[in-house]
């Protein structure tokens, strides 16, 4: 039983993105074992369900083509009593990224039908009649599917750099379409350049998994004029060459990107619900479920994060959940940022310096995590050469502990954490500047399951505080950034085969810039998921007999106004959208 639960139960999250293992162009081909994930019997079609948001002021969003606020809703007499064959495209309540009223030129830069690991493979070319100076570039992936098909993971390069990393929606039977919109306007400087376009979404179709992916990505671009100014973006922006960054001798700002994703069809797909031995549960890790992404310059720690705890849309073994309303983040996948200005001084010796992502916690030699980079550079247009010095690395000792409670009811208590703060200067043209980062993650969770796993649980949270303390231009510059991601479900198998779990995921943020101790902007994010729904597992699709409602609470308020949007569902009809602010 224990095996038929875990893989029934967990697949939803194992399988949900496991036929991509790897976001860079050497993903081109499938896994060895692709094929068999995808039709593991745990998850097929007759077993299962339908198989078929940078910071918050600037949250890129993920909208289907009918999220406009005042979108008409179901009425009760609209609500069937069960799930049938169809059910509202998906979308989110982000909002839609906000959008100049200037001339804009937009540019279709991928355009494929996804149904193995071919990439897409194609050409760019910049815009002609909004000029090489954008106050704005806004992504916007359109898609549609239809038949069976698992949820995918995708990525798009242009240039070698990553600007969007996604993963699908499951399809109903008569087919959805949904889009993900993303400001991009940071990577303006690969923009101005022609290159090279590559996009993956790994896919399998056959006799049982029937859907194609069909997507069409554009760009558009907005133009300045009036009153409309260019955006501040990166001078440059840089890829790894062979796991080394050279950066131009110029540069006094560096920020790395990491877009880390667990994936690859393991137990590292849902990192957040594995234990260590001797506990009796289908998923192991040597030290349990805490995860940290760490950035090293030339083999020195030089950045700390807590990952995201995302949960794709077949996740938590029950797609009812996600057909409609996905989790936070799953269709706009946004990159950890490491504030790397402190080793500025060193990397601006014109020499190649070696850049490693690791992911603690993950046992040894087992795959799942995929950490492609993108480093955004600020160069001193007055100086050929800015030269300064790394003056401070201090890491805290690493808190890793997991308690194991055996009983009739399994326990597993984590705790973990860490600190680090980095320090340096520059020696600008505009005199020296002196830039602090520090860095606090903490991990608390309780995972709880019963013999067999037919009831898993899981209550976590994670916390990301990050300050940046920036001294010598003027009065000093201060940004806190505090993070908070919570998840809390439950997935239950009755004797009946009935399933139910029952979730809860946010994803908050709250930010605060000062110069000279007076508060300059701030913000609020509050992201809330919850989902409850039911289905007759190891049946035939047509026997599933699902009900769930789900629903979504979007709210972001600051210093630049305030957005609030509300989205419920109930057996898959949009039953309520409201938007205040």
């Amino acid at each position: 039983m224990r095996r038929r639960i875990a893989m029934s139960m967990l697949a939803g999250v194992i399988l949900s993105a496991s036929t991509f293992l790897g976001a860079g162009p050497a993903s081109a081909a499938p896994p060895a074992d692709a094929a068999q994930l995808a039709a593991t019997p745990a998850r097929s079609a007759d077993q299962v369900a339908a198989t078929p948001r940078d910071a918050p002021s600037g949250t890129p969003a993920a909208t289907a083509a009918d999220t406009s606020a005042d979108a008409p809703a179901g009425t009760a007499a609209d609500t069937p009593a069960e799930f049938g064959t169809d059910w509202h495209d998906p979308l989110t309540a982000a909002p839609p990224v906000a959008r100049p009223a200037t001339k804009s030129c937009a540019v279709t830069v991928a355009e494929a039908r996804f149904r193995d690991f071919t990439p897409y493979r194609g050409a760019y070319t910049p815009p002609s009649g909004c000029g090489d100076r954008w106050s704005k570039v806004v992504l916007r992936l359109d898609g549609k599917v239809k038949g069976r098909q698992f949820d995918r993971l995708g990525y798009l390069h242009i240039g070698g750099v990553e600007i969007f990393r996604t993963s699908t929606p499951e399809p109903s039977p008569d087919g959805i379409e949904w889009s993900v919109e993303k400001d991009v306007t940071r990577y303006s400087d690969t923009f101005r350049r022609g290159g090279d376009v590559e996009m993956l979404i790994g896919n399998v179709v056959d006799d049982t998994y029937t859907g194609v992916l069909d997507v069409k990505v554009t760009l558009t671009f907005y133009a300045q004029g009036g009153a409309v100014k260019s955006a501040a973006t990166p001078d440059r922006v840089l890829t790894l060459q062979d796991g080394t960054l050279t950066t131009p001798r110029n540069s006094e700002r560096v920020v790395a990107e990491v877009y880390a994703t667990g994936s690859g069809g393991g137990c590292e797909e849902y990192w957040y619900l594995t234990v260590p031995d001797p506990a009796p549960y289908s998923c192991k890790a040597d030290k349990g479920p805490y995860r940290e992404v760490q950035i090293k310059v030339d083999g020195q720690l030089a950045g700390i994060a807590e990952p995201f705890p995302t949960v794709w849309t077949g996740g938590w073994s029950n797609p009812f959940l996600w057909y409609v309303i996905p989790g936070p983040r799953a269709f706009d996948i946004k990159p950890i940022e490491y504030d790397l200005t402190p080793y500025a001084g060193l990397l601006n010796d014109g020499r190649p310096h070696r850049i490693d992502v690791s992911v603690v916690g993950v046992p040894a030699g087992q795959t799942g995590w995929s950490t492609p980079v993108d480093v955004l550079v600020w160069q001193d247009a007055k100086r050929a050469h800015v030269s300064g010095a790394l003056t401070e690395v201090r890491a805290g000792d690493l808190t890793n502990s997991s308690t194991y409670t055996p009983g009739s009811e399994e326990r597993l208590d984590t705790v973990g954490g860490h600190r680090l703060t980095t320090a340096g200067y520059v020696d600008t043209s505009h005199g020296r500047v002196w830039t602090t980062v520090r860095r606090t993650l903490a991990n608390t969770s309780a995972h709880h399951w019963t013999d067999g796993e037919n009831t898993d649980a899981l209550k976590a949270t994670w916390t990301d505080d990050e300050t940046v303390i920036v001294d010598g231009r003027g009065p000093v510059g201060v940004r806190r950034t505090h993070r908070t991601y919570t998840m809390d479900g439950t997935t239950t198998l009755a004797a009946d085969d009935r399933l139910r779990t029952v979730l809860t995921l946010g994803d908050r943020a709250a930010v605060d810039e000062t110069r000279g101790g007076r508060r300059t902007t701030w913000s609020r994010l509050d992201d809330t998921y919850a989902g409850d729904a039911t289905y007759t597992a190891n049946v035939p699709r047509d026997q599933r007999h699902a009900v769930g409602t789900t629903s979504e609470r979007y709210r972001l308020y600051g210093s630049d106004g305030c957005y609030d949007r509300v989205l419920v569902t109930a057996q898959g009809v949009l039953t309520r959208d409201r938007s205040d602010c």
